[in-house]
């Protein structure tokens, strides 16, 4: 019996191919024990993350550092925050600048460099900056604030030793037009000048902008207006207010000369002075203003007394004399529209030093007005007060007042009698502010009445601006001297209106200092040549941008205002006849 053969296709291999098959089960199986451990452990690490995020969003978020809560009132700082005007036009805001510094110890060729660094920075000399290239600090500021070309310019130059550091810098996109409201911030972003001072810390940590009461169209108006009529009369400086008459906001002011805060290094010491707020002045006979309201007022005077003006007024070594006298006797219309000087004097003396005196206090004349701003100018007043005094008072001389005392003070004789704090921020109209009565509103009425009588037919008419019904009144005071006597060619012409006169909403003034007559005022520089023709055009310019449209002068409601004209010529007529 021959031997049994294994079947074809079995061999000596096939006990190994079983052994092969058993292991690689074996390692499947391990293989999936770690992964289910591994997936164990990585479940019970992310429910440790997620309860500790519980814990910290619902049960410790008071007390634990976030960059965003969910309060609606707090917001992300991103820096300095920035100033915007009543309508949200941007007036100051922060960039990241680069800044250019040194480590002298990583220059090669101290010389050289220098050379190479002034063709781009050629506001610097080669001199300094080899000096500051030798120092023996390792840090050393050689130029702050760069424009991206010259950084640019300063890395091609491929000058060892030469870093840059980002920075925040201020920059005010208006330029010279706000920038003694708003101010200016020194390279650290510190305020140096203006609200940028005034608000320095509030800015610092605030995210949300600084909103002012300033609507830029009516400021670069305002600007414009004044900067035209001191180049026309040679002026050496201006200054001029468009405020709110409801309200006390301050919607333009202007001083010139000014400067661009962007560049204040270059800015000269009288370009820095604001003198609508810092500068104090005799406003001239703008104050017969207030020497008819407080007569009328006191019952000291009414519309239809009368006083003589037939003769100056002889003091001590003093005449007081009219520009353009009359010589006859004159009612308190007319004593206003032709602004008399002796009738005022005599006006004043009836209702007396203490009343005076405490008039002005009523109005704020006699201390800083409280507008957010650093510089604020602080009346000059008379101490003792004497009767000589109250009689130059009576016209503008003898005290000195800010241009924005002045509007205020305006803005109270024709809103109805009540003092608003003035405010260069934006009112809330939401939050209660209260104005202090200091006029009646009789009174606030009539002197409605007066000022329009004075552009109608007295020394304002080249401030009528048509369809408006503008009022208001000139004042053209000399300035006092070295010598302290009064300079004759130095004057200080003014225009100070209200409009419309039937409801007035805002009060302008615009003033220009030492302005000088020229052949198309006859040699005038009076404010009535000067300042009234700016006004005339600042209304017309900007009353349609505030909302107000043009007005039929003649309609029955308009003539109420006017019927002073006939109340003047009556009071003319009757004190004829003395």
């Amino acid at each position: 019996m021959s031997p049994r053969l294994p079947p074809q296709g079995d061999s000596v291999d096939a006990i190994p191919t079983v052994r092969i098959e058993g292991n690689a089960k074996q390692a499947i199986e391990v293989g999936r024990n770690r992964l289910l451990v591994a997936g164990m452990f990585f479940a019970v690490a992310f429910t440790l993350v997620a309860v500790r995020l519980v814990d910290i969003a619902a049960f410790r978020g008071g007390g634990e550092p976030s960059v965003v809560r969910e309060s609606s009132a707090t917001v992300l700082k991103t820096g300095r925050a920035d100033i915007v005007d009543r309508n949200g036009l941007l007036l100051a805001t922060s960039l990241s600048v680069p800044s250019l510094y040194a480590d002298p110890k990583e220059v090669i060729d101290v010389e050289a460099a220098a050379q190479r660094l002034i063709t781009v920075l050629d506001h610097l000399s080669a001199a300094k900056v080899a000096a500051k290239l030798k120092a023996t600090k390792r840090f050393v500021w050689i130029q702050r604030g760069l424009t991206p070309r010259q950084q640019y310019r300063i890395n091609a130059l491929g000058i060892p030793g030469l870093h840059f550091q980002r920075e925040e810098r201020r920059v005010y996109p208006q330029g010279s037009l706000t920038s003694h409201i708003v101010g200016y911030a020194g390279t650290d972003s510190v305020g140096l000048g203006g609200l940028e001072k005034q608000f320095d810390g509030m800015l610092r940590d605030g995210a949300q902008p600084l909103k002012l009461s300033l609507d830029v169209r009516i400021q670069h108006i305002l600007r414009e207006e004044i900067g035209r009529q001191m180049v026309k009369f040679d002026g050496i400086g201006g200054a001029g207010v468009v405020l709110d008459a409801n309200t006390g906001e301050v919607i333009a002011m202007v001083s010139l000369p000014d400067f661009d805060p962007n560049l204040t290094g270059a800015a000269a010491e009288d370009a820095r002075f604001n003198r609508a707020t810092l500068g104090v002045y005799e406003m001239g006979s703008t104050f017969k203003i207030f020497n008819t309201a407080l007569a009328l007022d006191s019952g000291s005077a009414t519309m239809n007394s009368g006083y003589d003006a037939t003769n100056p007024i002889r003091i001590a070594r003093f005449t007081i004399n009219d520009y353009h006298a009359k010589r006859r006797w004159l009612s308190v219309p007319e004593i206003f529209m032709y602004s008399s000087n002796i009738g005022s004097v005599k006006m004043a003396l009836d209702f007396g030093l203490a009343a005076q005196r405490g008039f002005m206090g009523k109005l704020g004349f006699l201390a800083p007005l409280s507008v957010e701003l650093p510089e604020r100018g602080t009346p000059i007043t008379p101490s003792p007060w004497r009767r000589i005094n109250t009689m130059t008072i009576a016209f503008g001389h003898g005290i000195a007042v800010s241009p924005l005392h002045l509007a205020s003070g305006v803005a109270s004789m024709v809103n109805g009698g009540i003092r608003w704090p003035v405010t260069v921020l934006k009112r809330d109209s939401s939050a209660r502010t209260v104005g202090k009565q200091v006029i009646s509103k009789r009174t606030s009425k009539q002197m409605r009445q007066l000022l329009r009588l004075v552009v109608e037919n007295g020394t304002g008419r080249k401030a009528a601006a048509e369809g408006y019904l503008v009022g208001g009144k000139t004042g053209t005071a000399e300035k006092p001297g070295e010598s302290g006597a009064y300079a004759r060619k130095a004057l200080l012409s003014s225009f100070v209106a209200a409009f419309p006169m039937h409801d007035p909403r805002y009060v302008v003034l615009v003033m220009i200092d030492e302005p000088k007559g020229n052949k198309e005022s006859h040699g005038y520089a009076t404010g009535g040549w000067v300042a009234a023709p700016a006004v005339r055009r600042i209304v017309s310019r900007s009353a349609p941008l505030l909302g107000l449209l043009p007005m039929d002068e003649e309609s029955p409601e308009i003539r109420q205002v006017l019927e002073i004209e006939l109340l003047a010529e009556k009071g003319r007529k009757r004190l004829a006849s003395f």
